[in-house]
């Protein structure tokens, strides 16, 4: 029996995936703690656990005795500790109470889950202060980072898992692995899989389309309005599948649509259209000098990549709709605040985006030709949640705690390898 107790708990996809690995291997497991400062989580928890873990792990002192720790610690600037104390001080972050913990109970394992930045936050300083804090408590250690779309999880989200076993030599076979850096590598990588005719197995990667809901599921409520449809049809005519993978932003070209493609101070002509497109596509390019970002050009800059005869025409009538600034015979775009509906539109053949707290709400996609919303169940199934898992019936709770969750089924790949390995 391994009692464990589960920190900064969330709505509880570490034990979700902790569990699901001991079940697995046929180990027998037992929460005899949990904590979640955020109250909407902590319901989640209770509603899907049958215990509410809400409190302050700052001021919890008594435990019961454990054996395994889990813990999703939210990663704090250590700079200022640094600066302070030096850098073997990590009073004022929240790492400091799992120090705190582990130094006062003892535990055999834990496993600690953060962002990737961690083992590069202020030049690896952080990460050094975590690991030799951990090693002066008697702990040999291993990390790893892993990309959720290499664990049949359509989401590029890389994530770093320490693992810790006490006076133990810890021994790991789960080798880091960053995954495609975004969509377009990973389908180019699922394309050399699928073709691959020394690969034997019949398992596809997974991809978008694989979490998505029936349409007819769909509520009403997640499908984009008219207005808003309207405004991406001037873009695409009517069929709204060229939105996939495109983004919605004024900040820079590639796949992205922007506000004067759209309308959105005004109609813009196709040469006006072309203009703006061309002096994203150009302005921070070297040769227009890195002291300005190349955010401000002149018309000889930009006539050396736009070469129709209207300059004036084109130009006066931007900056009348304020798509375009002119300071000192300088040209700058006007970037819009794009707080559309949806701000992604997701590529069903490939992964998402990494889901954040902020902009799970906003995510979008085409299907059967109609423009709409991801759903809190679909964000879920984005981060390895069954469908069996309880949701609350309040979305902004859901797409937040989903933008802030872990991917289960890489805790439970990682469980499985370390228990395997140590237990």
């Amino acid at each position: 029996m391994i009692k464990f107790i589960d920190l900064f708990a969330g709505t509880g996809g570490i034990r979700l995936g902790f569990e699901q690995a001991c079940d697995d291997l046929g180990i027998q497991h037992k929460c005899v703690f949990s904590s979640e400062i955020d109250k909407k989580a902590a319901k989640s928890y209770e509603i899907n656990f049958g215990e509410n873990p809400l409190s302050d792990i700052t001021q919890v002192n008594e435990l019961p005795d454990f054996d395994f720790m889990l813990a999703g610690f939210p990663c704090q600037a250590f700079s200022y500790a640094g600066k302070q104390k030096g850098f073997s001080d990590t009073r004022g972050t929240l790492f400091f109470d799992i120090e705190r913990l582990l130094k006062k109970k003892k535990p055999k394992y834990f496993l600690l889950e953060n962002v990737r930045g961690l083992t590069t936050h202020d030049k690896g300083r952080t990460f050094e202060t975590i690991k030799s804090s951990l090693e002066n408590l008697g702990y040999s250690i291993d990390f790893v980072l892993l990309n959720s779309s290499k664990f049949d999880v359509p989401q590029n989200r890389v994530r770093i898992y320490i693992v810790g076993i006490l006076k133990s030599e810890i021994k790991l076979t789960i080798n880091s692995d960053l995954g495609a850096a975004d969509t377009h590598k990973y389908k180019v990588e699922n394309l050399k899989y699928q073709s691959d005719i020394f690969d034997q197995s019949p398992h596809r990667p997974a991809s978008v389309k694989d979490i998505l809901l029936p349409l007819t599921d769909v509520d009403k409520k997640y499908i984009c309005t008219h207005e808003f449809t309207e405004k991406l049809s001037k873009v695409v005519g009517n069929n709204f599948e060229h939105l996939h993978g495109y983004r919605l932003i004024d900040y820079r070209g590639g796949r992205s649509i922007h506000s004067w493609e759209m309308g959105v101070k005004g109609d813009c002509s196709p040469d006006e259209i072309e203009f703006m497109n061309l002096l994203i596509a150009n302005r921070r390019k070297k040769i227009f000098g890195t002291h300005q970002d190349g955010k401000s050009l002149t018309k000889e800059q930009i006539e050396t990549f736009y070469h129709a005869e209207n300059f004036e025409d084109v130009t006066s009538s931007l900056i009348s709709k304020g798509y375009l600034s002119c300071y000192d015979k300088k040209y700058n775009p006007v970037c819009g605040n794009m707080s559309f509906e949806v701000f992604k539109f997701l590529d069903p053949d490939g992964i998402s985006i990494t889901l954040t707290a902020s902009d799970c709400n906003r995510l979008g996609i085409v299907q059967n030709n109609i423009p709409r919303r991801i759903t809190p169940r679909e964000c879920a199934r984005l981060q390895g949640y069954p469908d069996t898992y309880e949701l609350l019936d309040d979305d902004s709770a859901v797409y937040k705690q989903m933008g802030n969750g872990v991917s289960v089924p890489v805790i439970k790949a990682v469980v499985l390898d370390f228990l395997s390995n140590n237990h």
